[in-house]
């Protein structure tokens, strides 16, 4: 099956299987995020979260970018804006930021970022709330905040050091300096890189690999794992039995155990 968006579309969604693909659809502007696309991509990882049929989701960037960050004439916007309003206004976007970013970190099946070519300010850390992050061997990753005179408002503040480490994170923060997708690579910020020829296929690939267990499980355990940093080790084993509980009632649980039981 495929479900694929028209050609007004700054988000397109894709469905081959049990794979969503959400392709950012801005390729004149390196796929930059205005109020829009931003909307758009609420609406479709709201769908894709609500699909029991989709177990995996991956996200690219059409033409040579995967996505450039904000859209710079939002930002030109703001500087004519009388500045008595700019805060509360920028509050009440950032909200909507944030529950994009919340849907898309909280997906309750594994995704990942397929990361074609720039990734910058926004788009970094678009990609940073996926699960896992998938560079084309041409791509490159930059926090380019900092040069615009920002602090990263779409979860790199809370997903970078978790990759990375804090100094690390810190570093990259600061300086805003692009890192290409081989350093990406050794520092942890990327899980793999692949041929730019190879990346859809091979993110498709994975995702499969990944989502071929038990939804169930897979929902319930990546809930705890993203929250295990900061709780302690009796908060998450009390969080396991809750969700080994729940899985004793699957039937995902029951079939695997008679095939087994039937295998031997």
């Amino acid at each position: 099956m495929s479900t694929k968006g028209n050609d007004t579309n700054l988000v397109e969604l894709a469905i081959e299987g049990s794979v969503a693909t959400i392709t950012f659809n801005r390729p004149e502007v390196r796929n930059a995020v205005n109020d829009t696309m931003r909307a758009e991509l609420a609406g479709i990882l709201g769908r894709v979260a609500s699909d029991d049929g989709v177990r995996a989701v991956v996200i690219t960037g059409k033409g040579a970018g995967f996505c450039s960050g904000g859209d710079i004439s939002r930002m030109k916007e703001r500087l004519a804006a009388p500045p008595g309003t700019i805060a509360y206004t920028g509050l009440q976007r950032q909200k909507q930021l944030h529950q994009t970013v919340a849907l898309l970190h909280g997906m309750g099946k594994p995704t990942i970022a397929a990361v074609n070519g720039a990734a910058a300010g926004l788009g970094c850390d678009l990609a940073l709330a996926c699960d896992f992050i998938i560079a084309s061997e041409t791509a490159f990753f930059t926090m380019s905040f900092i040069l615009r005179g920002l602090v990263p408002d779409g979860g790199g503040l809370y997903f970078l050091p978790r990759r990375v480490g804090l100094a690390r994170a810190k570093e990259l923060i600061f300086t805003g300096r692009r890192v290409p997708a081989q350093e990406a690579l050794a520092i942890g910020l990327a899980d793999r890189i692949t041929a730019p020829e190879r990346l859809l296929a091979d993110a498709h690939e994975w995702a499969k690999q990944l989502s071929s267990g038990s939804s169930v499980a897979l929902a319930l355990a990546k809930s705890i794992l993203d929250k295990s940093f900061e709780l302690s080790d009796e908060h998450v084993l009390t969080l396991g039995r809750e969700a080994q509980a729940i899985c004793f009632t699957t039937a995902e649980h029951r079939e695997a155990v008679a095939a087994f039981l039937n295998r031997k």
